[in-house]
């Protein structure tokens, strides 16, 4: 592609120059860099002595040649007049500056082929990674844990200025609800093989956009353990980092892509929590350099948190309870709420006749307390309806659950469910007029349900009170009814929620 159609600024960088971190130099000259590390100890890497350098040099250029073999060419040992080695560089490929990727977004050029280049190279790479029980072991929901444990302890000085102490605590209290209740969720991670040795880096800054490809560079080579990690932890990481650059919609994109090469199923919620593991800790970092005096470090450990915040809250696991008397609308609710979240709806009629053996949409009418609506199979119905509901929450599904709900202790079994799972109860009631309820049952199509009139007339008459639902009117048009039902699912908005690659859940084999 030429530089003309791409927007892209044409031409490598020629002239001589040096960059400087904590823990090392990078010298460019003409077409190339050479990277030396500093003789530093900081705790968390040793370049002390020669021979350390020497090793580290050397891992680097293995681990990264995995992402990037035309950029890092070789070990360079520097001598003294005596020939003996005194140190040593890393030799690579020089990137032009102004094509990193970070430099682009902030630009605003088209870079959708590009990240989607990059989605591919990372799924690719995880499919072929080293997997052990080493490495499984940084994948537990414990070792998360953990790692977001040491994270609070550290912010917990800066709460106030530069975080919001409300907001931190908030964040503390969603990160362990998730992890509490989500442990089948990571032991399935682990064993579906997704769990690897990764990037453990993936920055913007780092990634470079070439005409026949990007380069991803700078994996984490310090310590190994930084870099076993799920693989979708791994891309998350690149998403916060595009959030960070202002560029959400090619954060969304980007985890899509990475999630469609990989074949990943991962629930909603997950993602969301990556991400924001990723953005909390570099608002933990940005905190310790405030501590240190950085003018610019408060507004962008706040910033970093406000994301954290903000995909931890559109990451909740909830279950929603939306019932009614028949004819109130209350399953095209639960279908269009279901919809617009990406959540798993399972359906208490369709469940009822597939457990008897009966295709849905086959009638089976029968009054009220007798047949297949008799009290026994009404109890196991709402008993299956909440153990199929307890398998998806556990592995970080929200769930939406359309039945009726008229029975107060069906109510409450859920309430204890939702409990012994950390899950966020919402619970809808959906009401109508009279006759337009009775109107919808007279003329609606053949459906699941087999509920007429003089069903809903003896529900009604045994119903119990619901004083824990909030009331929705669906005496109007569907779009009116389903703002005001999103409005109390996620009262916080939902314009950060990643909709799932694949179709809700209706109901599990």
């Amino acid at each position: 592609m030429s530089h003309a159609n791409t927007g892209l600024p044409a031409g490598p960088d020629v002239s001589a120059a040096v960059s400087e971190t904590h823990t090392g130099v990078v010298f460019f000259v003409g077409d190339r860099a050479y990277k030396l590390k500093k003789p530093v100890s900081l705790g968390f890497l040793d370049f002390g002595t020669r021979e350390a350098r020497e090793r580290a040099c050397h891992r680097e250029l293995e681990l990264n040649r995995r992402f990037s073999p035309d950029v890092y060419l070789d070990v360079a040992d520097v001598h003294d007049s005596s020939g003996r080695p005194r140190d040593h560089l890393v030799v690579m490929r020089r990137m032009p500056s102004g094509r990193r990727l970070s430099t682009l977004v902030a630009s605003q050029v088209a870079v959708d082929d590009a990240l989607r280049a990059v989605a591919r190279q990372l799924a690719a790479w995880h499919a072929r990674a080293p997997r052990n029980a080493e490495i499984s072991a940084e994948g537990t929901r414990d070792a998360l844990l953990s790692r977001w444990a040491a994270s609070f302890d550290q912010v917990r000085p800066f709460h106030d200025r530069p975080l919001s102490s409300t907001g931190a605590r908030e964040i503390e209290r969603l990160v362990r609800a998730f992890l509490a209740g989500r442990e089948p969720l990571f032991d399935a991670r682990i064993a579906d093989g997704r769990v690897i040795d990764g990037h453990g880096d993936l920055m913007a800054d780092d990634i470079f956009v070439l005409d026949d490809g990007p380069r991803v560079l700078d994996c984490l080579e310090f310590d190994d353990k930084l870099r076993y990690l799920d693989g979708l932890d791994d891309a998350s990481f690149l998403a916060m980092d595009l959030e960070r650059l202002a560029a959400p919609t090619l954060a969304r994109r980007f985890i899509r892509w990475y999630s469609e090469y990989a074949a990943d199923p991962a629930p909603l919620s997950l993602r969301h929590h990556y991400v924001a593991y990723r953005a909390f800790v570099r608002a933990k970092v940005a905190c310790l350099r405030h501590g240190q005096g950085d003018p610019a470090a408060s507004a962008e450990a706040a910033a970093l948190a406000d994301v954290a915040l903000r995909h931890l809250r559109a990451g909740e696991v909830t279950l929603v309870l939306v019932g009614g008397l028949p004819g109130v609308g209350k399953s095209t609710l639960a279908g269009a709420l279901a919809e617009q979240l990406g959540w798993a709806l399972i359906s208490s009629d369709r469940l009822r006749k597939e457990s008897a053996g009966i295709p849905p949409e086959h009638a089976a009418a029968a009054p009220f307390g007798t047949g297949l609506y008799d009290q026994p199979s009404t109890s196991r119905t709402y008993a299956t309806l909440l153990d199929h509901a307890r398998r998806l929450l556990a592995r970080g599904e929200s769930v939406v659950l359309d039945a009726s709900w008229t029975d107060r202790l069906h109510r409450e079994a859920a309430e204890a469910l939702a409990t012994d799972l950390h899950a966020t109860l919402v619970q809808l009631r959906c009401e109508a007029p009279a006759d337009v309820a009775a109107q919808r049952l007279r003329t609606r199509p053949r459906g699941y349900s087999d509920a007429d009139h003089a069903v809903a007339a003896a529900m009604a008459g045994r119903a119990d009170a619901w004083p824990e639902a909030s009331t929705i009117d669906t005496d109007r048009p569907v779009e009116e009814s389903l703002d005001s039902a999103v409005a109390l699912v996620r009262p916080h908005g939902h314009e950060h929620v990643w909709h799932s690659p694949v179709d809700p859940v209706y109901a599990l084999p």
